[in-house]
């Protein structure tokens, strides 16, 4: 799976919302995360436990700036601290970010509007690109959401939170 994504500091989570919803984008969810990051030799892999369900979560992204393609794959994890512990284990853990973040859609664009702690307030877009999609299609919706927020290009960040925290 595809995605392209986006990340930005995000100075008013309820005026973003509003935006947001201006635009068509519905609130789908408030989710409760805690990813939990492992040493690997090449990409990210984090558990991501999430409203009492898990999932193991594999990605990389290619060094493009600030917008973003990522390459993951997600899967279901029946037992979410057995597997953390295990992979704790085997890998050893590099840091854990939690944060409350509010899911917002239209079509295959996800907004993330995300409180994180020890980091504050941040703003995430995925648009989802469907196999043999051209991940170009996508792009002018990601625009249209970062402008209607007042995000300029030089804003945004392309580090994941974990590397945010590791700097802080």
């Amino acid at each position: 799976m595809k995605n392209l994504e986006a990340k930005f500091r995000l100075s008013n989570h309820a005026e973003a919302e509003a935006r947001a919803s201006a635009l068509g984008y519905t609130r789908r969810a408030v989710l409760h995360q805690r990813d939990t990051f492992f040493r690997v030799a090449n990409g990210k892999l984090k558990l991501r436990e999430e409203n009492g369900s898990a999932v193991l979560i594999y990605y990389n992204r290619d060094e493009s700036g600030p917008l973003m393609l990522s390459n993951y794959e997600i899967v279901k994890v029946a037992d979410p601290p057995r597997t953390l512990r295990i992979l704790a284990a085997a890998l050893g853990p590099i840091a854990v970010v939690e944060k409350v973040r509010t899911l917002m859609m239209r079509d295959n664009v996800r907004l993330h509007l995300d409180k994180v702690a020890r980091l504050g307030d941040w703003g995430e877009i995925e648009a989802v690109i469907a196999e043999g999609d051209d991940p170009e299609r996508s792009r002018s919706a990601v625009d249209e959401i970062l402008a209607a927020l007042g995000v300029d290009k030089p804003n945004l960040i392309d580090v994941s939170y974990f590397e945010m925290l590791a700097k802080s």
